[in-house]
């Protein structure tokens, strides 16, 4: 997936998008990290959704 992310943001369009990770607790009391790149527009929703 790197691969494939670095490949696409080098095209002229990897200003408008950002990498976004969140920590989120599972019910077992560990912690995961969830990870996306997300258009800038749409951070704040995807913090919300997620």
């Amino acid at each position: 997936m790197a691969k494939k992310t670095v490949a696409s943001l080098q095209t002229g369009g990897g200003k408008e998008h950002t990498k976004v990770i969140k920590m989120v607790k599972t019910e077992k009391g560990s912690y995961t990290f969830k990870e996306e790149v997300v258009h800038n527009d749409r951070i704040k929703d995807w913090f919300d959704k997620n």
